[in-house]
């Protein structure tokens, strides 16, 4: 039960990380016409060297470009595709710890067939590459992500007057992708969703109902579109989901043990392992976890990225004991719950605590796995 040299790595992390001010400052400067395309990408150039050098200081193994290039984790890549529109707000809201309400989470809606007409991060997945000495690791976002928001009134029904075709056009523009970050040498592959853990909530499950699916099918016709999708990756390819229950700026939209999921979840879809949000008892317990088959790897996300709270080592290691009751602790890693900053303008937490999270995560994971 030592270190692993194929990911997920006992000490891993979810993605996205906190932008910096510089960044910012470039996006608005672009925004208003002050400078272009190429200026802005020096400037990410710049930052995703230094957020690559935060990730190996700390130790980890597998490193991201933090997202730089996106101000959403979602929105930028499905927008990229032919026949969608991003609009309006998911049933269910935000909430934060304060009992704040906020905007339903965005939503795709299909205008069109679904077509990837061009490479959409195989370029900055190039980048991360050549710029980094460590697994390169890229998250995009589960093809999901474009039926569960949407409805059935939210698919155009000339373009898609049967579900099939959708489906398959889906599966087909993220193959396409994976097949060119692969050829690009990518070998580490993160689908990031929430829609797993949105089926949780009983909520959210209603509002499911409401724009016409069926939140007890879903998990499976989910777990038909993700092989389809991931279907012609190299075998030497590993694939990994993220599921939590929404992280905008530290909030949240969804609550409910994986349960109504897990059987489904960890067994019928072909990927390596699972990055689980389990910070707070909104994610329910660790039962669900005896539904894990052996070969697939969950990775805790114990440690919260909605706060600059520290947790103590010895809380997370009782936790991680808790978890290996009921799956072996050579199938468990540790990661943070979620991104620092799933949005541009990032959660409620400062460089100096993200970077103590993360150097936190491999510290426990050492200290447990040796």
């Amino acid at each position: 039960m030592t270190h692993r040299d194929r990911p997920p790595f006992r000490a891993d992390h979810v993605g996205s990380l906190l932008r910096p001010a510089r960044l910012h400052a470039a996006r608005a400067r672009r925004a208003a016409g002050e400078i272009g395309e190429a200026e802005l990408a020096s400037v990410e150039d710049d930052c995703i060297r230094e957020a690559i050098a935060l990730q190996e200081g700390v130790g980890l193994e597998a490193v991201t470009d933090g997202e730089f290039r996106r101000g959403h984790w979602w929105v930028d890549f499905v927008s990229a595709l032919d026949g969608t529109r991003i609009e309006g707000g998911l049933a269910g809201r935000f909430r934060t710890a304060d009992g704040t309400v906020r905007h339903g989470p965005t939503r795709a809606v299909v205008t069109g067939r679904i077509a990837r007409t061009r490479p959409i991060e195989v370029d900055y997945f190039r980048f991360l590459k050549a710029t980094t000495r460590r697994m390169p690791k890229l998250c995009i976002p589960s093809p999901t992500l474009v039926h569960f928001r949407a409805g059935r009134d939210g698919i155009d029904r000339r373009a898609y007057p049967e579900l099939d075709g959708f489906f398959a056009d889906l599966a087909s523009a993220w193959r396409g992708e994976i097949a060119d970050l692969a050829e690009a040498g990518c070998r580490y592959l993160q689908l990031d969703d929430t829609n797993f853990a949105y089926l949780c909530d009983a909520e959210m499950r209603e509002g499911v109902r409401k724009i016409g699916w069926d939140p007890d099918s879903l998990p499976r016709t989910y777990a038909a579109l993700i092989n389809d999708a991931i279907g012609g990756r190299p075998a030497d390819m590993v694939v990994t989901m993220h599921l939590c229950r929404g992280n905008l700026s530290g909030a949240w939209a969804a609550e409910g043990g994986y349960d109504p999921v897990a059987e489904v979840l960890f067994n019928e879809i072909a990927i390596d392992g699972f990055f689980l949000e389990y910070d707070t008892p909104r994610a329910g317990s660790f039962a669900p976890l005896r539904f894990v088959p052996k070969g697939k790897t969950v990775v805790l996300g114990l440690v919260t990225t909605k706060s600059g709270e520290m947790e103590q080592k010895d809380v997370l290691k009782r936790r991680i004991d808790e978890a290996a009751r009921h799956l072996a602790l050579d199938q468990l890693a540790l990661s943070p719950q979620c991104g620092f900053a799933s949005v541009a303008q990032g959660n409620d937490i400062d460089l100096a605590h993200e970077t103590a999270k993360l150097r936190l995560v491999v510290e426990v994971a050492s200290e447990v796995w040796g």
